[in-house]
């Protein structure tokens, strides 16, 4: 139930990023109150960065979060015809393990409004990277999968659009999540 209400509160928050330029100065007035509020738990996070027994942890990945890697590996290995055709990957692994070490670290910077944009970047580097993978493999894998290059792309360029809403929902900072921005830093909830 805590997590439900953790995503359900991040599904009003949500909007707050895409809406905003890569690195607009966050100014009174000019944020919307969701936005504050993302603003406000990067500040937490920076606390607990700040504080002098803080320590980042070693990297880790889930791959895709959410259960995507999971069950993508579970489907592979209960049904041989889906393994035979998608592996044991995503075709888009290697960039959920990209924005993994983003989110891990949590921005190069303490400052809350600089940690608000680095977190934006990541979440739209992951749909870029995603849709890249449409653009540069949707020849092979229209092959591979049996079907056109049209479709492959517009399958993937639709993963990519809801895994950018994803993350933007479920990777809040301080949000308790294994997955949230700053994981790899002790718990700011």
């Amino acid at each position: 139930m805590k997590y439900f209400r953790v995503l359900c509160a991040g599904l009003i928050l949500a909007s707050a990023g895409g809406a905003l330029a890569q690195d607009q100065p966050l100014q009174k007035g000019s944020l919307s109150w969701t936005a504050k509020v993302e603003v406000w738990r990067h500040a937490r996070l920076e606390a607990v960065r700040a504080k002098d027994d803080s320590q980042l942890n070693a990297f880790t990945t889930d791959g895709c979060s959410g259960g995507m890697s999971a069950a993508w590996m579970a489907l592979s290995e209960t049904f041989p015809s889906f393994y035979q055709t998608f592996e044991h990957q995503a075709p888009w692994h290697n960039c959920c393990v990209v924005h993994d070490k983003a989110y891990h670290l949590g921005g190069a910077t303490s400052d809350p409004q600089a940690s608000f944009y680095a977190r934006l970047r990541a979440d739209e580097a992951l749909r870029h990277c995603v849709k890249q993978v449409a653009d540069s493999e949707s020849g092979a894998l229209s092959r591979q999968y049996s079907q056109s290059p049209q479709d492959i792309e517009t399958v993937i360029n639709f993963v990519a659009d809801r895994m950018f809403e994803a993350v933007r929902v479920g990777g809040l900072p301080c949000s308790g999540l294994p997955w949230r921005w700053g994981y790899g830093w002790p718990q700011c909830w």
